[in-house]
């Protein structure tokens, strides 16, 4: 019964391919060279090396070497690689006889570091539509010029435009303005010291601003007063655009509106947005029909979290299709709008591209009725995209259902209640669902820091609200200090699966820098605002 364990040293075995490529370490950068060093495989004559920039379905480079460590540049391809680029690499190791050789091994993707330069990377406030702001740190040789080069110009070679030049008095304050540039457009501008080339950035114009003089537009810049904004309204047809001055305070308006309207400050360079400050609320009209309430690109705080609101109307019998917060940064307030009054509705309350932090009870968003004498104000569709959410005592409360949830691309930290459906049967779900994709949510907001464990734990949603109500996540994460309350799950949200806890994550959550510092977290590149994504 032993024998069949004997070896067999007369035995001979099929040859076989060679093992697929592997890395000794990552692949990295030094400067514009990439460094790939494989482990030397036993039989290998030879590798090829391929290099993409669009994940091979076209190739850049391809290296035949003798060597399992390769330095990528101008030595190995006859040009240097370009600065500040991700490039993919993939290998094959070769046999003696070819038929042996191995599988492709995709190796993976590295980042050219970016170009040594005194420049600055641009804001979202250092680019308009027709022009941009150029700044650097004024060291070494004096800069005396900027070219404008289009966005496919990777190497730099054909101009746009005459070269802007830059005074002593410009180099010395570290700051120039490149014009003459077109909307919704890609380019590349560039600073020479002479003929030196001393660094290059990217730059993507905004849409066409709006034209002061066009129809329907109100141009107030030229009136800084607290009320100019309230007077405008007030004056305006149906329908108005008022255009507000960047860095200028205006109160916001109180009296009842009963018109459609938009606020939105014109383009400039600064950081500073123009602001609507508002120590109580506006309010709505009895009876209005209004289509759309839009602010965009706007700073919009109360005084405290404990009474001012941007709307909170309690009038009955009003419809409006569309209230839109756009490229806003809204906060300190005790809810952004509270919603009252029999018949009121809202079709579409919507905020994307922005910023919304340290809204008391009232929260984001709530319907806010006597559960006695329970009234139709209700909000049929929330929409809530791109945008950053932190220090938030409460997301949407409602005593009347809704048609749909949207949750799309957010970074939601340090809050209380994310659902609070509390109208009872037939007043607590959302018809459509609620979906939330590409979001990551951060624990419990504690003012003292010195909260752990369960006093982190966050309400998910209302005991018995939306429990008729289907959730689709997608892509979502929640750092490991992340919970719900017991009884007040989502069940649908995974817990940890950030892995990582919210400081861990983000740069500083309590100054609502959402950069996201940690290299491990697997969606760095794919989940929460993209303002703070890492860009591959």
């Amino acid at each position: 019964m032993f024998n069949a364990c004997d070896k067999d040293d007369n035995a001979t075995y099929e040859k076989t391919r060679l093992f697929r490529p592997v890395l000794n370490e990552p692949l990295f950068a030094e400067g514009n060279t990439i460094i790939v060093n494989m482990g030397k495989l036993k039989g290998a004559v030879g590798y090829t090396i391929e290099v993409s920039r669009d994940t091979f379905n076209t190739i850049e480079y391809t290296i035949v070497t003798d060597t399992n460590y390769v330095e990528i540049n101008e030595n190995t391809v006859g040009e240097e690689l370009f600065w500040n680029t991700r490039y993919q690499v993939r290998a094959t190791a070769h046999e003696a006889n070819a038929e042996f050789d191995s599988r492709i091994s995709d190796l993976g993707g590295v980042r050219t570091q970016t170009f040594p330069s005194i420049l600055f990377s641009p804001k979202s406030y250092d680019v308009i539509d027709v022009a941009a702001r150029v700044t650097w740190e004024p060291a070494g040789q004096v800069v005396t010029g900027m070219k404008v080069f289009a966005s496919t110009d990777l190497r730099l070679t054909t101009p746009l435009f005459p070269e802007t030049p830059v005074t002593p008095e410009e180099f010395a304050a570290g700051e120039a303005f490149v014009y003459g540039l077109q909307p919704e457009t890609a380019y590349q501008i560039a600073i020479y010291s002479g003929t030196e080339l001393r660094g290059w950035v990217n730059y993507t114009t905004k849409v066409a601003d709006i034209d002061p003089s066009g129809p329907g537009v109100i141009d107030i810049r030229a009136d800084e007063s607290a009320s100019a904004v309230s007077n405008a309204v007030s004056a305006a047809p149906n329908a108005s655009i008022i255009l507000v001055k960047r860095g200028v305070v205006y109160d916001l308006p109180s009296s009842a509106l009963d018109k459609s309207i938009t606020i939105r400050a014109a383009y400039g360079f600064g950081e500073k947005r123009a602001e609507l400050h508002t120590t109580g609320n506006w309010n709505i009209a009895n009876g209005a029909t209004i289509d759309h309430i839009r602010f965009i690109d706007l700073e919009i705080k109360g005084e405290d979290n404990n009474g001012d609101y941007v709307f909170n109307p309690s009038s009955g019998n009003t419809n409006v299709n569309e209230v839109l917060f756009d490229n806003c940064e809204i906060g300190t307030l005790r809810g952004v709008m509270r919603l009252r009054g029999d018949n009121a509705i809202i079709n579409t309350f919507e905020i994307r591209n922005s910023l919304v932090f340290d809204i008391g009870g009232y929260g984001i968003f709530t319907c806010d009725t006597d559960p006695n004498t329970p009234t139709t104000a209700r909000v049929n569709n929330f929409k809530f995209v791109n945008s950053t959410f932190n220090k938030i005592t409460i997301g949407i409360q409602s005593r009347t259902p809704s048609l749909s949830v949207v949750i799309e691309s957010c970074t939601i930290a340090n809050i209380n209640t994310i659902f609070r459906y509390r109208g009872g049967d037939g007043n607590n779900d959302v018809a459509n669902g609620i979906e939330i994709k590409n979001t990551i949510f951060g624990h419990k907001w504690d003012p003292t820091g010195t909260k752990t464990g369960a006093d982190l734990a966050v309400v998910g949603t209302e005991s018995g609200g939306l429990g008729g109500t289907n959730f689709t996540v997608q892509n979502t994460y929640t750092t490991t200090d992340f919970l719900f309350v017991a009884g007040k799950e989502i069940a649908a949200i995974p817990i940890g699966n950030a892995g990582t806890s919210q400081s861990g994550l983000w740069a500083d959550p309590e100054n609502n820098n959402f950069n996201i510092v940690s290299s491990s977290f697997v969606a760095r590149s794919t989940s929460g605002d993209p303002r703070w994504r890492v860009k591959l």
